[in-house]
């Protein structure tokens, strides 16, 4: 009977409007994110750093801008892999060419060259939706695949397509170890999170939202689907950018294309439909999911004493993915998001259901 609302009143609007209107909620957050910034570089080995923390916390980023987009309004896109890959090589870019160039700014402007790309590429949900959309999007994961392989000017004359970075620093403190680069991630996944949270919370969110359930209904009482839809390529290609940036920059050093490929953009959707579409809780949901089912497939069949080789490891995880992937689809399609805040609302009642 802890978890309740009994006591906590509310005498303005805007302590009515919190992100967290309970205050065993808010609790929870901020110990736990006390404890993602202050224990955890303590408590975790280098490996876990590398091979978990740091790719759950980017992808979490990836996904989270994914969801703004498909979750949320509606949009279906099958080309999160090339805004990702742009936002990299954009930030690349200004960082190789424009001596003294910050690292946050260069990421920052990273995902901005994929908001325009992005705002291109989305021009056709103007006309097309669905499949058809989805389609439109995959064209741009083959352009970008073509374009960064064949334009050398992309990649600063490189042959292969391959690039790297070296010597990252914010305000002259080096971004090089695991720890490091844990928390600049970090930063970065706390900062976008709030304001993904209260942008879909405000007058914006609720338009996507309108859009997302009759987009017809939503243009007869006065949304503009234009400005709607546009907006929504455009903010979800900005934190897909950033995370692409984040995803070459600070967990690869040295990449190529192929790092971005269609098999990133599948991911990255997997990590949306299973964690919950509409939900900014289900973005890392998903991502901890993807991120750690490998691993755990990885470790089960050493631990069980079972031989099994990599590559059958490999077809395992995508052929549970797909199964999950309908599960979900049909049991719950909101997600593991939903079964979470089931949990909650079950807790509120304890022990008196209803």
């Amino acid at each position: 009977m802890l978890y309740r609302e009994n006591g906590q009143f509310k005498t303005s609007y805007r302590a009515d409007q919190q992100i967290f209107p309970i205050a065993q909620d808010r609790t929870l957050i901020l110990a736990l994110v006390a404890f993602a910034f202050l224990a955890v570089p303590f408590l975790v080995s280098e490996y876990t750093f590398r091979a978990i923390l740091t790719p759950f916390l980017i992808l979490s980023l990836a996904a989270l801008g994914l969801n703004v987009l498909v979750g949320y309004c509606g949009q279906i896109s099958l080309g999160t892999g090339a805004f990702m890959a742009i936002g990299a090589y954009g930030a690349y870019n200004f960082f190789v060419r424009m001596p003294g160039m910050p690292l946050i700014a260069a990421l920052l402007l990273g995902g901005l060259c994929a908001t325009v790309v992005g705002v291109l590429f989305g021009m056709p949900s103007l006309r097309i939706k669905g499949l058809y959309l989805a389609v439109a999007t995959l064209a741009a994961q083959f352009f970008t695949d073509w374009a960064f392989l064949r334009i050398k000017w992309f990649t600063n004359d490189s042959s292969s397509g391959s690039v790297s970075v070296a010597g990252l620093n914010v305000m002259g403190m080096p971004i090089e170890t695991p720890v490091q680069k844990y928390l600049f991630c970090l930063a970065f996944v706390c900062l976008f999170a709030l304001l993904t949270k209260n942008l879909v919370r405000g007058n914006i969110g609720r338009e996507w939202m309108a859009i997302r359930d009759m987009d017809v209904a939503a243009a007869v009482i006065g949304i503009r689907p234009v400005y709607a839809k546009l907006t929504a390529f455009a903010v979800s290609s900005f934190i897909v950018g950033v995370a692409g940036g984040l995803w070459g920059f600070v967990h690869l050093g040295s990449w190529e294309p192929a790092a971005f490929s269609v098999d990133r953009s599948f991911q990255l959707l997997f990590m949306v439909i299973i964690g919950g579409l509409g939900s900014i809780a289900g973005s890392f949901f998903g991502a901890a999911f993807i991120v750690l089912l490998p691993i755990l497939l990885d470790a089960l069949p050493s631990y069980f004493g079972i031989p099994i080789d990599t590559a059958l490891a490999s077809h395992l995880t995508f052929m549970i993915f797909g199964a999950l992937i309908v599960f979900f689809l049909i049991v719950e399609p909101h997600g593991i998001a939903r079964l979470w805040s089931t949990g909650r609302e079950k807790l509120r009642l304890w022990p008196f259901p209803h």
